[in-house]
């Protein structure tokens, strides 16, 4: 038997085997103690009877004996006026309690003999003789403590009781537990989400509150580490100014143009890094109402007055409460990405029940599956054709990423079916 998986289905094992066992075992103490009292009153009942029977049969007539018999005749027991069935002796080692009870009862004024009586149902019979010499025959069928119809819907009503106890106490038992769960799936470092509900049994209480002192840490870390590198590409601007103007008066030759060359590569880094580092902050921009389709045809327009190849796809007449600067920077960052490595970029939007979807499609040579999550990350560069030498920072995506993030938006990549690039925007 395999141990079960979930903390929940352990749980409510373990409750319900104890619940069952503890029941079972009152149970059959109750029960046994009924059988005990049962059994004593029934053959106390017998003894009783009997003697009072042979007494009436003694003192009657013998021939009114045989009317009185239907009266005497009991649900386990009956009289017989006859030598009744032949049989087999009855062993005198363990007799039943029946027989023992009707040796009490007329035993010292009769002599007794018990056969038991084979067949489908199992009887004895008990064989005397009145004064008279007639014989007389008590048939005993032997039966068990009878059973109160009540008493299996009783138990099964107890047994549902129990169930249900158990399915509650495992439910407020793991509900925490599962709350604490799902928000550390959540947790988002560049997203903080909600915090946990500090209420509840202490140890639920206590783990909230770490849960949230926890999120907290990360966020104020990771703000702070945004601000160093903000304020360390700001201060970067000023000394590389000066060295270009001081390139810019040195004469004209092979060194000047590599200065030149490398000081505009270090402030492009630079600018993407406070550009990053600002991207962070979701409450740079007021969120306003624009329509979708006059927004991207003056991003397209706009890159096809400067001679680039982009193309629009698609069309939705709906209207989006957003960022425009953000998306409009997000969308800039992608299409550049696209035509400096394919060429071209063609960009589709599509409305769907969930939100609204817009693709930048390129025909590049694409990323590796297995790195499609790790370009979105700051710096990171694909070996290859999306390498330094190409002129990228490395920042590119993951100042979309954080942007689409601040939209509430989501950005994933993923390879076409023909090859190159798909990034998608999903805004709701």
């Amino acid at each position: 038997m395999r141990w079960p998986r979930t903390l929940a289905s352990r749980l409510a094992l373990i409750f319900l085997t104890g619940l069952v066992l503890a029941y079972g075992l009152s149970f059959g103490l109750q029960f046994y103690e009924r059988y005990v009292s049962s059994r004593s009153m029934m053959l106390n009942n017998l003894e009783q009877d009997v003697a009072t029977s042979v007494a009436i049969l003694e003192r009657l007539p013998a021939n009114e004996r045989a009317a009185w018999l239907p009266r005497l005749q009991r649900q386990n027991y009956r009289y017989q006026l006859s030598e009744g069935l032949s049989g087999q002796a009855m062993a005198s080692e363990d007799p039943p309690m029946a027989a023992e009870s009707i040796v009490k009862a007329i035993g010292q004024d009769y002599r007794l003999t018990f056969q038991e009586i084979p067949g489908p149902i199992a009887h004895f019979q008990a064989h005397l003789r009145l004064a008279d010499g007639a014989p007389l025959t008590i048939d005993v069928t032997p039966a068990g403590v009878p059973l109160a119809k009540w008493l299996p819907v009783v138990l099964l009503i107890q047994l549902a009781v129990l169930l249900g106890c158990t399915w509650l106490a495992v439910r407020l038992a793991i509900r925490p537990l599962t709350r604490l769960a799902r928000a550390v799936d959540d947790l988002d470092p560049d997203k903080p989400g909600p915090q946990l509900d500090e209420s509840g049994p202490r140890e639920v209480r206590y783990a909230a509150v770490a849960f949230n002192a926890l999120q907290a840490r990360i966020a104020a870390y990771l703000k702070e580490r945004m601000q160093l590198l903000a304020a360390i590409s700001h201060d970067l601007q000023t000394p590389i100014t000066r060295m270009k103007l001081r390139v810019e008066v040195m004469d004209d030759g092979l060194e000047k143009d590599k200065l030149w060359s490398d000081l505009s590569a270090m402030e492009h880094l630079v600018r993407e890094g406070v550009a990053y580092a600002r991207s962070m902050d979701s409450s740079t921009e007021a969120p306003c109402r624009i329509k979708l389709d006059a927004f991207l045809d003056s991003l397209v327009f706009d890159y096809q007055d400067s001679g680039a190849k982009v193309e629009r796809l698609g069309a939705t007449d709906v209207t989006l409460h957003t960022r425009p600067h953000a998306l409009r920077r997000v969308l800039v960052n992608l299409v550049d990405n696209a035509l400096k490595f394919a060429g071209a970029a063609q960009l589709e939007v599509e409305h769907t029940g969930n939100g609204t979807l817009i693709r930048v499609l390129d025909e590049g040579p694409g990323i590796p599956a297995d790195e499609l999550a790790e370009v979105l990350k700051p710096f990171y560069r694909v070996e290859g054709s999306r390498n330094r030498s190409t002129g990228g920072t490395g920042l590119g995506l993951a100042i979309a990423q954080q942007l689409t993030q601040a939209m509430g938006g989501q950005l994933t990549l993923s390879n076409r079916a023909g090859g190159g690039l798909c990034a998608q925007i999903e805004l709701r």
